[in-house]
C-alpha cells in the first residue's frame, strides 16, 4: 500500500469542531507539514479551538470564505498548496429546513469554488471532501449489514441533499478532470468544542442548567457516536493510506437510541431520567437509522480506540471546565432553534435566554405543506389518501405511487399512540382512505423487540388498534400492513407440499416478541369491520440497492439460510393495495404472490441476472440460532384469494423476473 506525503495542507471549516480537532492533530504530529487552515468563523467555529496550534511554527489562520474564488485561488498559489481537507459546511439539520438556500450556498456552490480552484491552478494531489452518513439516507431497521461505500444515495433533507449534490461535484471534477478526490462519509462525532446545537453538548449544558433535556420524538431514534480523536485520526490515516477515487465511510457498530443517551447523561449528572426527560415535537424527515460498514477504513488500519463511557465521560468534564467557550448559547438549547447563520455572530429567531414552553411557537421551523387545488375545493376529491409511515419504505412507496397517479395524498404527522394528533391529522386533511405502513420491527432487527417488550406493544398494538378506532369513528377505512411472519410451517403445512396458511387459519408462530404482537394485533382488528389487514411477506422490490430490500439483504451475506417462503413484490402488489382501498376492500388478505421462492434459487436469478461472479454459501438453522436471538418465521402462504381478485397476479417466481431482475439485467 502506498504512502501519501503531503507538504502543503489547506483545512477549510478548521475552526469548526471536527476540523480544529483534525488540524491541530496533524500540526502536532507532523512539524514538517504546513498547516494553512480557512475559516469564514461562522456560529459554529471559534478561534479557541485552534490555541493548540495557534504557537506552532508550521500553522497560519486566515479568516475567509471558501465561496471566494479570488481568496482560494491566491491561497492556493501562494501557499502553494498541495493538499486540500475540506470540512466547511453547514452541518446542522435542523437549521437547514428554515435555511436550506444558506446550505445550498455554503455546501454546493463553496465546494465548486474550490474545486475550480483545484482545476485551474493545476497543482494538488489530493483532494478529500468531508461528507456525511447521511447521504444515505434512512437504514432499514432491520438491516445487520452496513451501507457500504457503493450504496445508492437517498438523501431525506436539505442538509444532506447538499452534502450529496456536493458530492456529486467531486466525483465528477475527479473523472472529467482527473482530481485526485477521495471522500468521506461519517457517522455523528462528539467530544470536546462542539457548538452545543448538537445532541451531546446540548444536553450537557442543559444538564449542567438543571434544565430538562428535550427530546424530538419519541427518542427511539438510532445513530452511532465517534469521539473526535478517534475520528481525526481517522482522518490522519486516509490523508496518508486512503485511495485516489475512493470513499470511506469513518463509522462505528455501536449504535445508542437518543433516549438512551439522555439517560446516560442524567446518569452521570445524578439526574432522574423520569423528570429530566421531556419528549417534544419531532424534526421534519428524522431518519430513524444510519449505519454504515466501516470495513473499507478498517483495513488501511484504522480503528476506533475510545469506549462510550470514557468518550462521554471526557466530554462532560471539559464542557464543565469551559461552561463559558461558546458565551451565551443559551438559544441554542432550545427543543427547535433556529440559527439566522450570520458570519461572525450567532443570532437566533427565537428569544435568546428566554425559558420556553415544549410546543412549538409560531418562529420555530415548521414544515410547510402547499395545499392542493382540490383541498381548497368546496367538492370533496373523489379519493385523497392518509399515509402514515412516511419514513418507512413502504410508506415512501405508496407517496411514490400516489405521485405517478395523480393520487392527493397528505403524510400523517400524528404519532399513532397519540389519538389527539390522530384526529386533528383527519380533521385537517380530510382523506377518503388512511394506510397505515408504520410499526415497529426492531433495531437493528426484530431481535430488539426481544428486550422492548413494553415499547414494541405500545406502537405495534395499542398504536395500530387507536389508528383503526380513530379511522372507525370517521367512517374511513384502514388499510393496514401487517406481517405474514406470524406463521411457520408445521404438520399440516409442510414445506414443499404447496399447502399454504389461509386467511382465517390461527398463526402458529411465537418464536420472536416481534411476531407475537402482530398477531395478537391482526386477532384484536378483526372487531373493526373498517380494516383491510395486508399481511406482507420478506418484501422486495426493483430497487437492488435499497438496504431494505429482502434481495439487498441476502446478496450481502456470505451464508444464508435455504428455505422456500412466500414473499411480496413491492413493484406488483403496492398498486394492487391502491387498487384495494378504490374498491373499498376489507378483511384479512395474504398479500403476497402466489408460490414460493427460496434463497438460493433468488441468488441464482441474481447471479443470471446482475453478477454471473456472485458466490454465496448455506449455513443451517441451527448455525442460524447462534447468531440471532429470536427466531425467525419460515412459510407458505395461500395467496388464491388475492388471486381470485385480480386475476393479474403473478407468481413469485415469475414476478420476480418481471419486476426485479429483468429492469435491472446486466448479463
Amino acid at each position: 500500500m502506498a504512502t501519501y506525503t503531503p507538504k502543503n495542507i489547506l483545512i477549510t471549516g478548521a475552526a469548526g469542531f471536527i476540523a480544529s480537532h483534525v488540524a491541530n492533530r496533524l500540526v502536532r504530529n507532523y512539524p514538517d507539514y504546513k498547516i494553512v487552515v480557512l475559516d469564514k468563523l461562522d456560529y459554529c467555529s471559534n478561534l479557541k479551538n485552534l490555541i493548540p496550534s495557534q504557537s506552532s511554527p508550521n500553522f497560519k489562520f486566515v479568516k475567509g470564505d471558501i465561496g471566494s474564488a479570488d481568496l482560494v485561488n491566491y491561497l492556493l498559489i501562494t501557499e502553494s498548496i498541495d493538499t486540500i481537507m475540506h470540512f466547511a459546511a453547514q452541518t446542522h439539520v435542523d437549521n437547514s429546513f428554515g435555511n436550506s438556500f444558506e446550505f445550498t450556498k455554503n455546501n454546493i456552490y463553496g465546494t465548486h469554488v474550490l474545486l475550480e480552484a483545484c482545476k485551474v491552478t493545476g497543482q494538488i494531489r489530493r483532494f478529500i471532501h468531508v461528507s456525511t452518513d447521511e447521504v444515505y439516507g434512512e437504514t432499514d431497521e432491520d438491516a445487520i449489514v452496513g451501507n457500504h461505500e457503493a450504496s445508492q444515495l437517498l438523501p431525506t433533507n436539505p442538509y444532506s441533499a447538499t452534502k450529496a449534490g456536493a458530492e456529486m461535484l467531486v466525483m465528477a471534477y475527479g473523472r472529467s478532470y482527473g482530481l485526485p478526490v477521495i471522500t468521506t462519509r461519517g457517522n455523528n462525532v462528539y467530544g470536546p468544542n462542539q457548538f452545543p446545537e448538537k445532541l451531546i453538548p446540548k444536553f450537557i449544558l442543559l444538564a449542567m442548567r438543571g434544565k430538562v433535556l428535550p427530546i424530538h420524538g419519541d427518542g427511539t431514534n438510532v445513530r452511532s457516536y465517534l469521539y473526535c480523536e478517534d475520528v481525526a485520526e481517522a482522518f490522519e490515516v486516509i490523508l496518508h493510506k486512503g485511495e485516489v477515487g475512493h470513499v470511506y465511510n469513518v463509522g462505528t457498530k455501536k449504535e445508542r437510541r437518543v433516549i438512551d443517551v439522555a439517560k446516560d447523561i442524567c446518569k452521570l449528572f445524578s439526574m432522574d431520567p423520569e423528570t429530566s426527560i421531556k419528549f417534544v415535537e419531532n424534526r421534519p424527515f428524522n431518519d430513524q437509522r444510519y449505519f454504515l460498514d466501516d470495513q473499507k477504513l478498517k483495513n488501511l488500519g484504522w480503528s476506533e480506540q475510545t469506549v462510550w463511557e470514557d468518550g462521554l465521560k471526557k466530554t462532560i468534564e471539559w464542557y464543565t471546565q469551559n461552561p463559558d467557550w461558546w458565551g451565551d448559547v443559551s438559544g441554542a438549547l432550545l427543543p427547535h432553534p433556529r440559527m439566522l447563520m450570520m458570519p461572525g455572530g450567532r443570532q437566533f429567531d427565537s428569544e435568546e435566554g428566554k425559558d420556553t414552553s415544549y410546543i412549538s411557537s409560531p418562529n420555530q421551523t415548521q414544515m410547510v405543506v402547499p395545499t392542493s387545488k382540490s383541498s381548497v375545493s368546496s367538492q370533496k376529491p373523489a379519493l385523497k389518501f392518509l399515509i402514515y409511515g412516511r419514513t418507512g419504505w413502504i410508506g415512501g412507496l405508496l407517496g411514490q405511487l400516489c405521485d405517478k397517479q395523480g393520487i392527493p395524498f397528505e403524510y400523517g404527522k400524528g404519532r399513532l399512540e397519540d389519538r389527539s394528533s390522530l384526529t386533528a391529522d383527519i380533521r385537517n386533511i380530510k382523506p377518503t382512505h388512511v394506510f397505515n405502513a408504520a410499526g415497529l420491527t426492531g433495531r437493528p432487527n426484530v431481535d430488539w423487540c426481544e428486550s422492548h417488550k413494553t415499547e414494541t406493544i405500545r406502537t405495534n398494538v395499542a398504536g395500530t388498534l387507536t389508528l383503526a378506532d380513530v379511522c372507525r369513528e370517521h367512517g374511513l377505512l384502514m388499510l393496514n400492513f401487517a406481517t405474514g411472519c406470524i406463521f411457520e410451517y408445521d404438520a399440516g403445512h409442510p414445506q414443499g407440499s404447496g399447502i399454504g396458511f389461509k386467511e382465517e387459519d390461527i398463526p402458529n408462530f411465537t418464536g420472536s416478541f416481534y411476531s407475537k404482537t402482530k398477531a395478537m394485533v391482526e386477532e384484536l382488528l378483526k372487531e373493526y369491520n373498517n380494516v383491510c389487514t395486508l399481511r406482507v411477506r420478506m418484501p422486495i422490490s426493483s430497487d437492488l440497492n435499497n438496504p431494505r430490500n429482502f434481495i439487498t439483504k441476502i446478496s450481502r451475506y456470505s451464508k444464508v439460510v435455504n428455505i422456500p417462503n412466500s414473499m411480496t413484490i413491492l413493484d406488483e402488489l403496492l398498486p394492487i393495495s391502491i387498487e384495494m382501498a378504490k374498491r373499498n376492500l376489507t378483511g384479512i388478505w395474504n398479500f403476497t404472490n402466489p408460490g414460493v421462492v427460496s434463497h438460493n434459487e433468488i441468488l441464482e436469478m441474481y447471479k443470471k441476472y446482475i453478477d454471473p461472479k456472485f458466490q454465496w454459501a448455506n449455513f443451517t438453522l441451527e448455525e442460524q440460532a447462534k447468531v440471532i436471538v429470536a427466531p425467525r418465521s419460515n412459510n407458505e402462504m395461500d395467496a388464491s384469494k388475492l388471486k381470485k381478485e385480480f386475476p393479474e397476479l403473478l407468481p413469485i417466481k415469475e414476478s420476480l423476473i418481471k419486476y426485479v431482475f429483468e429492469p435491472n439485467k446486466r448479463t
